[in-house]
């Protein structure tokens, strides 16, 4: 099935988005520069992993729960 379709499977790929693109950041601050267009959406992804890094530290951990378990 589809990431699209199935709401577990949006969560786990937004989740590893933000956290790859706050990685990239952290390691290559220049690809994400643009604020706009295309590379802004990542550059937006990025800045929430930097911001709300521990929400999203906890949201990885429990989709990786929950991926195990259920």
């Amino acid at each position: 099935m589809s990431a699209l379709f199935n709401f577990h499977s949006f969560l786990t790929v937004v989740l590893l988005m933000i956290c790859t693109c706050t990685f990239l950041k952290m390691q290559f601050p220049t690809i994400l520069e643009q604020k706009t267009g295309f590379r802004g959406f990542f550059w937006k992804a990025a800045r929430i992993g930097e911001r709300l890094s521990p929400w999203v530290a906890v949201g990885c951990f429990t989709m990786g729960v929950s991926i195990i378990f259920f």
